[in-house]
């Protein structure tokens, strides 16, 4: 029996996973999207501290082959994407939360 091509085996975990996010993100009922925000908030923070240990990266050994380089490029797009994601589940949060406040009556 042969083995799977890892890079197969993980393109299909990809793949599957976007399948099952998608399904699961839609089937939230509108009540429960404010939690769900305040959790992918929480998840995208720990992927800024992630991004920031890769945009610092060095390189243990500096062959000149570019690695540290690519790694602190990808470090920097992964922080301003999550930053992008987190600013934008709070704005999100705040007018789902608009909509729950009783409104005032004018006398």
């Amino acid at each position: 029996m042969e083995a799977v091509d890892p890079v197969i085996f993980r393109l299909a975990i990809f793949i599957l996973a976007i399948f099952i996010g998608y399904y699961v993100v839609w089937s939230v009922t509108p009540a429960l999207h404010t939690p769900l925000m305040a959790v992918t908030n929480a998840i995208s923070s720990v992927i800024i501290v992630g991004a920031l240990l890769a945009a610092t990266a060095t390189g243990a050994a500096d062959d000149g082959s570019g690695g540290a380089g690519f790694s602190r490029g990808l470090g920097t797009l992964a922080i301003v994407l999550a930053s992008v994601n987190i600013f934008g589940g709070f704005m999100v949060t705040q007018r789902m939360l608009a909509m729950y406040k009783k409104k005032e009556r004018k006398a």
